[in-house]
């Protein structure tokens, strides 16, 4: 799974809790785009959370 390049961000891990509160394994999947940057001018294919993207920590190219 992708990991956002400029905060980290991946996915999570926890547990599903039925109503008999049963578990089970579940994740939480970070929403990562592949998005072309700027970088030192040049443009590069990178992937980035959509939360570093309206923040405007990404300039796009």
């Amino acid at each position: 799974m992708a990991k956002c390049a400029v905060c980290g961000k991946g996915a999570h891990f926890g547990n599903n809790v039925s109503h008999s509160h049963r578990r089970s394994n579940r994740m939480w999947k970070s929403n990562i785009k592949s998005v072309k940057c700027k970088v030192n001018g040049a443009a590069k294919k990178m992937y980035v959370c959509t939360s570093c993207l309206r923040s405007g920590k990404v300039e796009r190219a």
